[in-house]
């Protein structure tokens, strides 16, 4: 026999849940942050236009709110970041290096943005790939802290987050995703992120998800 359940629909116990933080740093979040370098302020609004309104608008203002919400209620949170373990960047993973993302080892890029701000007491993960999974010790470090129940939140939904879902869900841990605390390049594809994992993890805004915690 077995205590767990048998169902994603599972309230968040405290004491076995971690809220979890992807790619929210200056490299992705900034205009003038490294993913967007070269391009003029014209084709930053042209291409990317939709993201940054959303960003603003929604999805860090959301972000803002769980953190307080969480460390109100003694949750663990963790995040992790587009990082490179050296200046160079020769420790990417292939298709990191074939997409030309390098985020140099303690560079200002590789900073939780501002309004985030981890406490000298939460957890910081660099990766070097799309799933925090695969390329940190996130699922060594969780067990140790006795998590079952994961929370993600960041960027961006249809590809970091999608793969954090997914590798979690398939580590064992019951995921709960927070739709408008996650953005991508536009509305179509982060609706289509969200049908296609439905599957792995239950999904809810954060509004429920704080009022939960706060029961």
């Amino acid at each position: 026999m077995t205590d767990q359940p048998l169902s994603r629909d599972v309230p968040l116990k405290p004491a076995e849940s971690a809220l979890l933080y992807v790619d929210v740093q200056n490299f992705t979040v900034r205009r003038e942050g490294g993913e967007f370098a070269g391009l003029s302020e014209p084709e930053i609004d042209a291409r990317y236009g939709y993201y940054f309104d959303r960003l603003a608008q929604v999805a860090l203002p959301n972000m803002r709110k769980l953190q307080a919400g969480f460390r109100a209620a003694g949750i663990e949170i963790l995040y992790t970041t587009i990082e490179s373990l050296t200046k160079d960047g020769r420790d990417r993973s292939l298709d990191y290096k074939i997409t030309g993302f390098n985020v140099p080892k303690g560079s200002w890029d590789a900073q939780v943005v501002e309004e985030l701000q981890p406490s000298d007491d939460e957890i910081v993960l660099p990766k070097t790939s799309s799933s925090v999974f695969v390329s940190t010790h996130i699922d060594y470090v969780l067990r140790n802290l006795g998590v079952r129940q994961i929370v993600i939140v960041g960027l961006v939904t249809d590809q970091c987050i999608e793969s954090a879902v997914r590798d979690a869900c398939d580590l064992g841990y019951l995921v709960t995703l927070v739709p408008d605390a996650c953005a991508t390049y536009s509305q179509e594809r982060h609706d289509s992120s969200l049908v296609a994992i439905k599957g792995y993890c239950r999904q809810c805004t954060t509004d429920d998800l704080l009022e939960e915690i706060a029961r």
